[in-house]
């Protein structure tokens, strides 16, 4: 029997992802939990383990492909025939017996694990059906890989007219490349220069990663869905810049890196205590406002791939020494891609420093189904005024964003103002 093995759904809005390693080739044994395929998705690089135990008969896509979660990844054969066998017993003639096909349907990690990592294990299941048998008077569509029909979609090819070479004659990728240029469905090979006549040779064209992908589609959607408005402030912290040098060598030392940030999410998460509005969420359907009795701070991190939001849990719990441990695991984990979907998930607030980088005020776009974010400017020395003397004063520039929707004017000045008030005064996080 033929099992088809789809890309799982593990989780937080996946819809495809990219085949970075094959771990299986045609004709290899495999067990039940044996990693199959590593996958790049919009947010971490993870393995996908087999759910059955049998020979691998079949293998769709190549290494760089991008395929959609419910496309078929392999065909396992269940009942211990040789993957070579199982792709002759697939070309027989109509009236020879063909091996029972199971198609696999909405197996997922979701319910069962989160990432598929070193060592995890999905268990086998019953999940799916039986691929009913088309009779010889069926209209129905040529069975064919996800890729074979992007490609056929893209250049223009009828992959119903096409006799496929791969298994009860699907339709593979190589069919489609080796489809004749001289039937009529082709299309006219692309001229050296674009519709503007400029010369192709002088652009660079990469694909998107699956992280830019995901970005693009959160933002918009942020966009769309809530009514943003900015507000912008600074203020002066010469006291938390004091306080931070004095025990910066200390923590050094047992290698722990003390950044203004660990104060600022400590600030965030007191003011937010007495602000739950900007720790909630709207759901407009249902005509309510979600309060959230926890406080989870999403950072935005900087990464080659582009921005991840890894999740502090529980942030009012932990003391400002914990969170800037926190703070260096995620940094590490976040350049090497080692983050997993469960310390990305479930954020109530985030914070963005682009600061780091360089830039003093910004427009942040929300988190969306979140209601706030703050973000922290470059921090730097200018004139102030104290006691009405004109001194050098240690400024740290801030914007905030939230759902107008939910979030009112005055609700937003007010949790600023608190914010400001303990990183003016940082003494007030040490205690309690």
């Amino acid at each position: 029997m033929i099992y088809m093995f789809k890309f799982p759904d593990i989780g937080e809005g996946l819809e495809e992802g990219k085949i970075i390693e094959w771990y299986v080739v045609k004709g290899q044994a495999i067990h039940s939990g044996d990693p199959i395929v590593k996958m790049e998705t919009d947010k971490v690089v993870t393995d996908i383990p087999s759910p059955k135990s049998g020979v691998i008969s079949a293998i769709y896509g190549s290494v760089g492909e991008t395929v959609h979660v419910g496309s078929v990844l392999v065909e396992i054969d269940i009942e211990g025939v040789s993957g070579t066998t199982a792709q002759d017993m697939a070309k027989e003639t109509p009236a020879a017996p063909k091996p029972e096909v199971v198609e696999e349907k909405g197996f997922g990690v979701v319910g069962t694990i989160e990432v598929a990592g070193d060592g995890a294990y999905l268990p086998s299941s019953d999940e799916g059906g039986i691929v009913a048998k088309k009779t010889e008077h069926s209209h129905a569509k040529v069975l064919a890989t996800p890729v074979a029909r992007a490609m056929a979609k893209e250049r223009g090819i009828d992959i119903n007219s096409l006799k496929g070479s791969g298994p009860a004659g699907r339709v593979t990728k190589r069919d489609i490349e080796n489809y004749s240029p001289s039937q009529k469905h082709t299309l006219s090979q692309p001229s050296p220069r674009s519709e503007n006549n400029q010369d192709i040779s002088r652009l660079r064209v990469e694909p998107l990663s699956q992280i830019r992908k995901t970005i693009a589609k959160n933002m918009l959607r942020s966009k769309h869905e809530a009514a943003h408005m900015s507000v912008m402030d600074e203020v002066e912290i010469t006291s938390l810049v004091n306080l931070r040098n004095k025990v910066k060598a200390h923590y050094q030392s047992q290698n722990i890196s003390i950044s203004y940030l660990p104060f600022v999410i400590k600030a965030i998460s007191k003011a937010l205590k007495e602000h739950p509005v900007l720790n909630a969420e709207l759901d407009l359907n249902a005509g309510t406002i979600i309060y959230k009795n926890y406080i989870n701070i999403g950072i935005a991190v900087d990464t080659s791939d582009g921005l991840v939001v890894p999740v502090i849990r529980d942030v009012d719990k932990l003391s400002i020494v914990e969170i800037a441990q926190k703070l260096n695991e995620f940094s590490i984990k976040a350049r090497e891609r080692k983050l997993t979907l469960d310390e990305m998930k479930d954020g109530t607030f985030t914070i963005t420093s682009y600061g780091s980088i360089g830039g003093l005020f910004a427009v942040p776009v929300i988190n969306y189904p979140q209601v706030a974010i703050f973000g922290i400017g470059k921090i730097g020395q200018k004139p102030v005024v104290v006691d009405n003397q004109i001194v050098v004063g240690n400024v740290m520039p801030i914007s905030m964003s939230v759902d107008h929707r939910i979030v009112d004017g005055g609700e937003v000045a007010r949790f600023i103002n608190l914010v400001l008030h303990y990183l003016q005064n940082p003494e007030l996080m040490l205690i309690g």
